[in-house]
């Protein structure tokens, strides 16, 4: 039975990845690590055991990995992108110099590592359609450069010293549980919540910006399935490209107006998001992450409509 450590367990992403590790390997198996402040809450509080877990302290995440005996790290400690832009420091100091600390822990108490990347690690030279697993990365933006820094260090620690490290390039992702909190592809959440609330949506990126997307369900599904994954099919590890949808705000509110054909839209772009945006891929090449680990999707653009616009009604209206 598998011990594992999620870093960043109360945000975005580790909220709802670490009740998913628990339903699969035990509620006492998984360890909500989080920062003060940011305390769990809830079921996540309530199901299973839960530490501080800073990634600046090194010797804080050792404590945990060694009185949990923890065999595998989810670290995903980061700022998004829009945040990170407009702190700089703190985004390298989170991302760059706190991976470094789970790595070393993870290379002197034997832990695989999962660290996520994204398609903010590619920037304006990349191809933009069918973006290739293996291809230019030069972003122009400080979440960017940390993602591809994450990739060639978790690669480093990986051929160096074999820690089993592994990382997926998440697209945007969208999901009904956590609010989002300042990443350039947040609209594509925000805009149902406007739906379901009967409001107009302000759209702070331009018509015709594509962008590859996906449901949180499959993301998760995505972590789970790589670390399982058997290690001598990985030719890649450190980012694999996956890929489920891609549209623009105009393909986004066609989807919505099946279900609300009342709802209404319109243009107020935001120049950071904007440029954000149109440095990354419009479309991802996921084919090496579908043979080397037989990833696949669940859910396309409708279907996800479906889901959220139900799950939200719910959540927001009772």
């Amino acid at each position: 039975m598998k011990n594992i450590l999620v870093i960043g367990a109360t945000g975005q992403i580790g909220s709802e990845l670490t009740m998913k590790l628990r339903s699969i390997y035990g509620n006492e198996h998984v360890v909500a690590g989080y920062i003060t402040g940011a305390e769990p809450k809830g079921e996540l509080k309530e199901s299973g055991p839960a530490e501080i877990c800073d990634v600046t302290d090194a010797a804080g995440i050792e404590g945990v990995v060694k009185k949990h005996q923890i065999d595998a790290i989810y670290n995903l400690a980061a700022l998004l992108s829009v945040v990170a832009e407009s702190k700089p420091k703190l985004a390298w100091k989170i991302g760059i110099d706190g991976l470094w600390n789970v790595l070393e822990v993870a290379r002197m108490n034997n832990c695989a590592v999962f660290t996520p990347s994204s398609i903010g690690s590619f920037g304006p030279e990349t191809p933009h359609d069918n973006t290739p697993q293996d291809t230019i990365q030069r972003p122009i933006t400080i979440y960017g450069v940390s993602k591809v820094t994450t990739e060639l260090l978790s690669d480093y620690y990986h051929k160096k010293y074999g820690v089993d490290t592994r990382s997926v390039r998440f697209p945007g992702l969208i999901s009904y549980v956590t609010p989002p909190g300042g990443g350039t592809t947040d609209y594509a959440v925000d805009i149902y919540y406007s739906a379901v609330r009967g409001e107009k949506f302000i759209c702070p990126i331009a018509a015709g910006t594509y962008m590859d997307m996906m449901y949180m369900p499959d993301a998760l599904n995505a972590c789970v399935q790589l670390m399982e994954a058997d290690p001598t099919r990985l030719i890649h590890r450190n980012g694999f490209n996956i890929a489920s949808m891609s549209f623009d705000p105009e393909g986004i509110l066609a989807a919505i107006r099946k279900y609300k054909p009342e709802f209404e839209m319109e243009y107020k772009v935001e120049p950071l998001k904007q440029a954000n945006a149109d440095s990354w891929p419009n479309s991802l090449d996921d084919i090496c992450a579908r043979q080397e680990w037989n990833w696949k999707p669940q859910y396309n653009l409708d279907t996800m409509t479906v889901d959220m616009l139900e799950k939200l009604k719910v959540k927001l209206l009772g």
